[in-house]
């Protein structure tokens, strides 16, 4: 490679670790390539969507079984907390129906 080429290559890198990304082999088998580029791809993604992913490899990786709680935690994570709703729903005896 030439002096201009690893220089392109360093900067490319250097941008890549200001954004928080790193670059880095992985081995595997063939028919996996899409399958880990486009997980690779979503990970680097910033997002409730990349997290939500994160957590699910990482779980299944460990083998631990699912934490208790997680609706709950994802409910309290809501925009909608703290904005007072009214969700009562009037009572309504319905219509009369000819059988």
């Amino acid at each position: 490679m030439g002096i201009s080429q690893k220089r392109a290559i360093q900067n490319y890198r250097s941008r890549l670790s200001e954004r928080g990304l790193t670059r880095f082999e992985v081995l595997g088998r063939d028919v996996d390539r899409d399958l880990i580029r486009s997980l690779a791809r979503r990970l680097a993604e910033e997002g409730p969507d990349a997290s939500r992913l994160r957590a699910a490899v990482s779980q299944t990786i460990a083998g631990e079984p699912p934490k208790k709680g997680g609706i709950l935690a994802a409910l309290r994570r809501s925009p909608l907390v703290g904005a007072d709703l009214d969700l009562s729903r009037s009572r309504e005896e319905g219509r009369k129906v000819e059988i």
